[in-house]
């Protein structure tokens, strides 16, 4: 038997690879699948089965492609439906893989056909469960996602309680807890870093599965502080119901290298976003005008999902060399299958034809403390709330929101202002100026964000300030 873990930091999300005599079942599988062809191909062994835990809302699964390539089973939990072929498990319902077997245990409460599959050994003993959004190290799935339900996050939540005592806890302490997500999910509120636990140490110390909790401590204590999921979730949630276009289409369509003049055409036919996936650095210094900053190399695809509101939004990408299929394979993760090229050569060779670039005013933590003291200004922190409650600057005229509600905080903020932006260390301050800065606004970013500001003599507190503008 051979468990393997195949973990995404960009996504937090956990697929897994389980083997048996050349029996194989993938476990969530991301939305790229050769991966898991080409790995079962190199053990001699052939791919039997794709479990579901449930129908994802923050990634799309690779589940549909996967299916048409090896024409392996797709496996839903009780209640699932689905617009394509799929076998719906029954609670309890055991599948054979080699010599060990995968057993469902419906797990309501996440989402509806929500599901756990308990491994059982060759030897017949309970080995592991793949727990999907229903445990996660250290807390539980959010119960305010489910498509189209009439129940209300209170009852799912109510469901989760009985789900986790009746199916998961009886279960003996040495089994193994492999869940879809680490931490940096916004599945749920506060998961571990770890990735693979077991399950007597969640009884022990994770706070949704006290031994003396009743329902109505749990769904009060689960629903406490859920912010609102974001916006793309919902959609994703469809998209893995229903469907989607094969991911060789998406990639083959987004991975094409276009000239400053094609690219600027492209543009302008087709009401293109420019994407722009470079540093913050880089993007501070010079870009393309009107186009917006999101980098490679930070929480990429969440952000994407929480700040651009159209899936089928038509994008245009500028990238670091060598990272055109890989950019557009994180966006397709999280459903934005529209890309329709690169531009060749990056920015420079945009400057090299004479085209206009643009640049944003980026200043020192310094420089703001001289500013903050000599003039009025506002300054825009975009960190999330539990940051800004622990520690920020003081005063009438520093303005909070976070960067995942920057769309719905749009009304709230002056056109004729000029905003100092910080967040705690560059990134999401860049992202949030550059989408205010293509809306016409006018924009200042601190170098640093207030890791940087927290060494100058700038006020700071810890209290709570209403947000002023």
């Amino acid at each position: 038997m051979k468990i393997e873990q195949i973990y995404t930091g960009c996504l937090a999300h956990g697929a897994y690879y389980i083997e048996s005599k050349g029996e194989v079942a993938i476990i969530d599988p991301l939305r790229e699948t050769q991966q898991y062809v080409d790995k079962a191909k190199n053990e001699n062994a052939k791919i039997k089965y794709i479990f579901e835990t449930h129908f994802h809302a923050d990634f799309v699964s690779g589940h549909v492609d996967l299916a048409k390539k090896t024409g392996a089973s797709i496996i839903f939990g009780p209640g699932a439906q689905t617009s394509y072929e799929a076998h719906i498990a029954t609670d309890g319902e055991e599948f054979n893989l080699g010599d060990i077997v995968i057993k469902v245990l419906h797990t309501p409460g996440h989402t509806l056909e929500s599901s756990t599959y308990l491994l059982i050994d060759e030897n017949g003993k309970d080995h592991a469960i793949f727990s999907g959004d229903t445990l996660f190290l250290g807390d539980v799935g959010r119960p305010d996602l489910a498509i189209k339900s009439d129940l209300t996050k209170e009852d799912l939540a109510g469901k989760l309680y009985d789900s986790l005592r009746n199916k998961i806890m009886p279960l003996a302490d040495d089994v193994i807890v492999y869940p879809a997500h680490g931490a940096g999910s916004a599945c749920g509120k506060n998961l571990s870093k770890e990735t693979v636990g077991v399950l007597g140490d969640q009884k022990r110390t994770n706070y949704a599965l006290r031994a003396d909790m009743t329902k109505a401590e749990f769904i009060k204590e689960v629903l406490d502080g859920i912010a609102p999921p974001p916006q793309y979730f919902a959609k994703n949630a469809q998209m893995n119901k229903f469907g989607y276009t094969e991911f060789d289409t998406v990639l083959k369509k987004g991975n094409i290298a276009l000239t400053p003049e094609d690219f600027e055409r492209i543009a302008n036919q087709e009401g293109a976003l420019v994407l722009d996936v470079r540093t913050e650095q880089e993007f501070v210094k010079g870009h393309i005008p009107n186009s917006i900053f999101i980098g490679i190399h930070g929480g990429f695809a969440p952000w994407v999902g929480a700040l651009i509101t159209d899936l089928q939004q038509p994008i245009l990408l500028v990238v670091p060399e060598g990272k055109a299929q890989e950019t557009v394979t994180r966006l397709s993760r999280v459903g934005y299958d529209n890309t329709l090229g690169y531009l060749e050569g990056g920015i420079e060779s945009w400057k090299s034809v004479g085209k206009d670039i643009e640049s944003i005013e980026s200043i020192s933590a310094e420089e703001l403390a001289n500013r903050f003291k000599n003039d009025t200004i506002t300054v825009l922190d975009v960190r999330k709330d539990g940051e800004y409650r622990s520690e920020h600057l003081e005063g009438d005229n520093v303005v909070h929101f976070a960067l995942d509600y920057l769309n719905d905080n749009m009304n709230t903020i002056d056109q004729k202002q000029s905003y100092h932006i910080h967040c705690a260390g560059g990134y999401r301050s860049v992202i949030a100026a550059s989408i205010l800065k293509a809306r016409g606004y006018d924009v200042i970013d601190i170098a640093g964000g207030y890791a940087a500001l927290k060494n100058t003599d700038l006020p700071k507190t810890d209290y709570v300030c209403p947000s002023k503008l």
